[in-house]
């Protein structure tokens, strides 16, 4: 599988991990701090080919994403659940830890964003759905993330990821059905 767009990452590992996975390019952050420099590599990366941000599920991983994006808005977003990207002794957690054909789910799951939502999904929808507020809000925000591919956020960052993804009401409803059943097992 060979990826178009740069995709952004935290380090080395992460870019061995990518590269065994598919044909891709990268560019590391090396850290979040994010460097003026990184930044404006990111800017060329986008105008030239686009770029997706691939970092780890976790807190820096977040704040990177989020400082590239404050940045340079508009780019694809790639996302892995936390369980995939587990050291298998438990330790840490990364990129550079997921299995070949979890990145390259993830990274399709980035290609397939689609162009237009017609209709968005409000923060009533949410809160009906026990999204937000409620004993298993954070639980069935973590599930739903990762059936759309979109990790896992707050009940305020879950709305505003839903609209930055396009996400349908139809996906937004049939990946809600699914994590309403798989609760009832």
């Amino acid at each position: 599988m060979k990826i178009k767009e740069i995709i952004v990452v935290e380090g080395r590992d992460d870019t061995t991990a990518i590269q065994r996975a598919v044909e891709a390019d990268t560019i590391e952050t090396n850290g979040s701090a994010v460097p003026p420099s990184v930044i404006e590599q990111i800017k060329l990366a986008h105008e030239k080919r686009g770029v997706i941000i691939f970092t780890d599920p976790d807190y820096p991983g977040e704040r990177i994403r989020h400082i590239i994006s404050q940045h340079v808005p508009d780019c694809k977003h790639a996302f892995l659940p936390k369980h995939e990207a587990i050291e298998k002794r438990g330790r840490g957690v990364g990129v550079e830890h997921a299995s070949d054909e979890a990145i390259r789910r993830a990274l399709k799951a980035a290609q397939l964003v689609e162009a237009e939502a017609t209709e968005h999904i409000t923060k009533e929808d949410l809160i009906d759905a026990g999204l937000i507020g409620g004993a298993k809000a954070r639980e069935r925000r973590e599930k739903l993330g990762e059936k759309l591919k979109i990790g896992y956020t707050n009940g305020k960052q879950l709305h505003k990821r839903l609209i930055m993804f396009q996400i349908t009401q139809e996906q937004f409803a049939r990946a809600l059905t699914e994590v309403l059943q798989e609760e009832k097992k």
